[in-house]
């Protein structure tokens, strides 16, 4: 009997307040953006979007739990997207920050929490390496160049996924071994955010070329890992930047580990 494909689970931006052509009147959508499916189904895998759990809603944690995902799937990917409210980090909103959703930012710790517990694997991307820095205790900067931490612009909307700089990588670490030692490695740069404090139990694996960390791992979990750039856009119109392909491997590598276990 053939084993069935690792199942991946993506957790969902949230849209509301949709224009009324979209006809959606007074919704709220739970999408993924596809770029994102199709990289992780590039290597194999399964996927599906993991759509909130409301308290408040029709759906109440006496039916359906976060703990329930978490034992059904075999890894789980934080997608980008909207600020995490600075609350989340015992902050309060400034003039600094763009748009919040604190449903989504509740949703998307406890999901990852009960990952983390379920020894599952964790990828998060851009806001998803924001989140796992939260959830281990961290802060972030409400705005990179606003706040002091550099000023060099991070995120240049009318340019998106074609803005890139330089990556410095940590010697003998973690992400080093997944890559050949290569000069000049770059990524894509779409946020306005970064980690300040850095979350207890995480280490840096990665830099920009003005110190913003760029890439964390939890040291005491199998798999933890978030990255600030966005892999998914690595494609073909951009040879140049560092292929997502081997981070990508490392995490499917973890969670058939961790369904073998």
């Amino acid at each position: 009997m053939s084993t069935r494909k690792l199942l991946i689970g993506l957790s969902p931006r949230l849209m509301r307040n949709l224009p009324a052509q979209y006809g959606f009147r007074n919704k709220t959508l739970q999408y993924l953006e596809q770029s994102m499916a199709h990289w992780v189904m590039s290597a194999g895998a399964l996927v599906a979007m993991i759509p909130t759990v409301d308290p408040h809603g029709d759906v109440q944690r006496s039916d359906l739990s976060v703990r329930e995902y978490a034992h059904s799937f075999d890894g789980l990917i934080l997608q980008g997207g909207a600020d995490i409210d600075p609350v989340a980090y015992g902050e309060q909103p400034s003039e600094m920050l763009q748009s919040t959703d604190p449903d989504r930012d509740r949703f998307e710790l406890s999901l990852l929490r009960a990952f983390v517990a379920a020894g599952k694997p964790v990828l998060g991307v851009c806001r998803g390496m924001q989140l796992i820095n939260v959830a281990y205790g961290g802060s972030l900067y409400q705005d990179l160049v606003a706040g002091g931490a550099t000023r060099s612009v991070h995120y240049l909307p009318d340019r998106y996924d074609e803005h890139a700089h330089p990556l410095r990588v940590q010697a003998d670490g973690w992400l080093a071994s997944l890559y050949p030692p290569q000069e000049g490695t770059r990524v894509n740069s779409i946020h306005h955010q970064g980690i300040r404090r850095l979350g207890e139990g995480l280490e840096v694996e990665a830099w920009s070329e003005d110190g913003i960390p760029e890439c964390v791992r939890a040291r005491d979990a199998a798999f933890v890992v978030g990255v600030q750039w966005h892999p998914e856009f690595h494609d073909a119109r951009f040879p140049e930047l560092m292929p997502g392909r081997p981070l990508l491997d490392a995490f499917l590598a973890a969670a058939e580990a961790g369904r073998r276990d």
